[in-house]
C-alpha cells in the first residue's frame, strides 16, 4: 500500500474512534483535539495554549473564547468534547448543546435534577418514557426518535464509554506471535478496520491479519462493509504468513459457520 493511502486510512480510523468515544477537553493533547471534528491543527493547537494560559476550561461555552474556534467550529466539535465537573452537567455528556433545551424538558418532566446526571445518571429515565409512549413524547418536544434514542442513552449513563459495549475478542491462548501462526489455522478474531480493499482482523498477534476483499466471502461482494463491520468477532484461516515483513493473509472461504 502507498505510504500516503495508509496514512490517510489510519488518521480515518482515528478520527472515528474519536469522534465515538469522545474526549476531555481540559487533558486532551493537541495531536488528539486535531481528530475531533470541527478542529483543525490551528484550533486544537490554541484550544491547549488556551487552557494552559487560563486553566480548565469549566464548560463547553469556554470553547467560544479559543482563538480560531468561533460559532460554526464550536456546534461541529462541541458534542464530541466532554467536560467532567464543570459548570454544566451536560458538558460531561455526550448530549450536544443544540440540545440541551429538550434533555432538560426531559429530566424536568420526569421528576430528574441535573445533579442526578451529575450523581450518575437519570436511571429508569428510559423506561418512563416508553410508558408514556415514545411517540408522544416526541411529539411534544418536536424531535425524531433517534435524537430521543441518543439524549436518553446519554442522560442515563453520563461519560459512558461506548467501548464498553465492544465484545472482547476471543483468542486462542497458544497463538500470541506471528510464529505460532500455520496455514490452514483456523482462528477467532476481531474486526479492527474495514478499508477499500478489504479488512484488518485482530487475531492475537502483534500484527493484525489482512482479510483482502477477495477472501471475504465466497459469493462476490462489492465492499467488505456489505459483510462486515469493526468490532465483528468473525472466524477466520490463515491462509499465508510472512514472518519477514509481519504481514498475515487470511481468508474466509470455506469455512463452515
Amino acid at each position: 500500500m502507498k505510504p500516503a493511502r495508509l496514512d490517510a486510512a489510519l488518521s480515518g480510523v482515528v478520527e472515528a474512534c474519536v469522534n465515538a468515544v469522545g474526549v476531555d477537553v481540559n487533558t486532551a493533547s493537541k495531536q488528539l483535539l486535531s481528530y475531533v471534528a470541527g478542529l483543525n491543527g490551528t484550533a486544537a493547537k490554541n484550544i491547549v495554549k488556551y487552557r494552559e494560559e487560563h486553566g480548565a476550561f469549566p464548560s463547553r461555552a469556554a470553547l467560544l473564547s479559543v482563538p480560531h474556534v468561533g460559532e460554526k467550529t464550536f456546534v461541529q466539535c462541541a458534542g464530541f468534547l466532554r467536560v467532567p465537573d464543570g459548570t454544566e452537567a451536560l458538558d460531561a455528556t455526550g448530549v450536544h448543546p443544540e440540545s440541551y433545551g429538550v434533555a432538560r424538558l426531559l429530566l424536568k418532566r420526569y421528576g430528574y435534577t441535573e445533579d442526578d446526571v451529575r450523581s450518575g445518571g437519570a436511571a429508569g429515565l428510559r423506561q418512563k418514557i416508553e410508558a408514556e409512549g415514545v411517540a408522544k413524547v416526541c411529539e411534544e418536544l418536536g424531535v425524531g426518535a433517534p435524537t430521543l434514542n441518543d439524549i436518553v442513552t446519554e442522560l442515563e449513563k453520563p461519560g459512558r464509554d461506548v467501548r464498553d459495549a465492544v465484545p472482547p475478542p476471543i483468542l486462542r491462548e497458544d497463538v500470541l506471535e506471528i510464529t505460532d501462526l500455520e496455514p490452514g489455522m483456523s482462528l477467532m478474531g476481531t474486526v479492527r478496520n474495514v478499508t477499500d480493499f478489504g479488512a484488518f482482523v485482530d487475531i492475537g498477534v502483534h500484527q493484525d491479519g489482512l482479510l483482502h476483499i477477495s477472501e471475504i466471502s465466497d459469493k462476490f461482494i462489492r465492499h467488505p462493509s456489505e459483510v462486515l463491520a469493526v468490532g465483528d468477532i468473525i472466524t477466520v484461516m490463515v491462509k499465508s504468513i510472512d514472518e519477514k515483513r509481519g504481514r498475515i493473509s487470511l481468508t474466509c472461504k470455506g469455512i463452515k459457520t
